[in-house]
């Protein structure tokens, strides 16, 4: 790629350009706009031998800590799109509200059990078509749901100061939440991302309170750090811990994954397809919408032009082991994760039914042990270039909460 000079005015209007796509972008990840600002300005038992092989198979049902649920459950994150009546993902798909409300319920006809939305998603408008969408067979699911941006509750605007998971707050976002779900109780309720001025033990404490009080049954954290994993669960048992994990992202292979093992936390998989990376639906010379809703892949360091090539290493191996399976892609994928541990859930999106289907059928693929070692083998092969994600939304992962006093 070639950069020619640009006069100063142009360059700096540029960054701001590139600075507010960031802050829409990362709205979808609730990511408070103030500190998108700051960080913007400052970031720069395989087989062996002759052994026989036991099939590795999703198995018909996971555990999340003490809840059961269907292998493939399904993400609902979506916002108003740029047309009034238009929902939108966080990757140019788009369709509207009945359809998203007929993709939920067919989905459960299909089989699924595990529905995760957050407040954060719309704000509101995902917990919204929920709700609606669980009306007469909400019996039927584990409904998932996340607390802790600091959202105004009448408007829906981020405040200035990003999260927010003080007590008061948190019960209050809760009643509002259940209003929205139209039900009685959440059953997996998560800290989206970690407050680092509130300590674990007063949310943890808070969750607790919510639990005997029947409107909650289960507690869970996204993109925790470890000491506040622990800190949590021994106030309130983790049911659920939510990281991003794929064969593009496998950091928590190093550390939560045995952390959750040992504490008996199920996980659940965020982005399992790599933004539609794993499923084919990104090509060497794609290039991701900025205007008018911003697609997160056009901010996300791993799929900027000059590192996609290399990285389309990994989707070209994913393509070869599908044929292989006699598989998709992304079932591939998504069966890959499954084959990891018995207790990971992988929650993948998507606006389209026919896709919502294709997903399900990972749960029916299975490996030997031998293609397993096989597998993870060639995917540890390749490095993947670029970031995961922009140091602004990267900056709320791993965070520890503060001391309890």
């Amino acid at each position: 790629m070639t950069h020619r000079p640009t006069p100063l005015n142009a360059d700096l209007d540029q960054q701001g350009q590139q600075r507010r796509h960031m802050m829409l972008a990362a709205a979808t990840l609730g990511v408070a706009p103030w500190l998108l600002s700051a960080c913007a300005s400052t970031a720069g038992s395989a087989a062996t031998g002759s052994a026989p092989a036991r099939p590795q198979s999703a198995g018909a049902r996971r555990r999340l800590g003490p809840l059961e649920v269907f292998p493939v459950g399904l993400g609902c994150q979506w916002r108003p799109g740029a047309t009034p009546g238009v929902v939108v993902d966080s990757y140019s798909s788009r369709f509207d509200r009945p359809a998203a409300i007929r993709l939920i319920r067919q989905a459960v006809d299909q089989g699924v059990t595990f529905i995760d939305t957050a407040e954060a998603y719309g704000p509101f408008l995902s917990e919204d078509i929920v709700g609606e969408a669980l009306q007469g067979i909400r019996d039927k699911v584990v409904l998932e749901t996340k607390f802790g941006f600091d959202i105004d509750p009448a408007t829906g605007q981020r405040r200035p100061g990003g999260r927010n998971s003080r007590p008061e707050n948190i019960r209050l976002v809760v009643d509002a939440q259940l209003k929205r779900l139209r039900t009685d109780r959440i059953d997996v309720l998560l800290q989206h991302r970690v407050d680092p001025n509130v300590p674990i033990e007063d949310v943890a404490g808070t969750v607790k309170d919510l639990i005997a009080a029947g409107k909650v049954r289960q507690f869970g954290l996204s993109e925790p750090g470890l000491q506040t994993v622990r800190r949590a669960h021994a106030v309130q048992p983790l049911a659920v811990i939510q990281n991003e994990y794929s064969m593009l992202w496998r950091g928590p292979e190093a550390e939560v994954l045995p952390l959750c093992e040992e504490l008996g936390i199920g996980f659940v998989c965020w982005s399992p397809l790599g933004m539609g990376f794993l499923a084919g639906g990104v090509r060497a010379d794609s290039r991701f919408a900025m205007t008018p809703i911003t697609d997160f892949r056009a901010v996300s360091p791993r799929f900027a032009p000059e590192v996609l090539p290399a990285n389309m290493a990994l989707a070209d191996l994913v393509r070869t082991w599908a044929q292989r399976k006699n598989a998709t892609p992304a079932q591939l994928s998504l069966a890959w994760l499954l084959a990891q541990k018995p207790w990971i859930v992988p929650i993948p999106g998507t606006t389209n039914a026919a896709h919502m289907t294709e997903n399900l059928g990972a749960a029916s693929l299975s490996f030997t042990a031998h293609e397993l070692q096989q597998l993870n083998a060639d995917v540890a092969a390749i490095r993947i270039q670029g970031d995961r994600l922009p140091p602004a939304v990267a900056v709320l992962s791993g965070v520890e909460a503060a001391p309890k006093r």
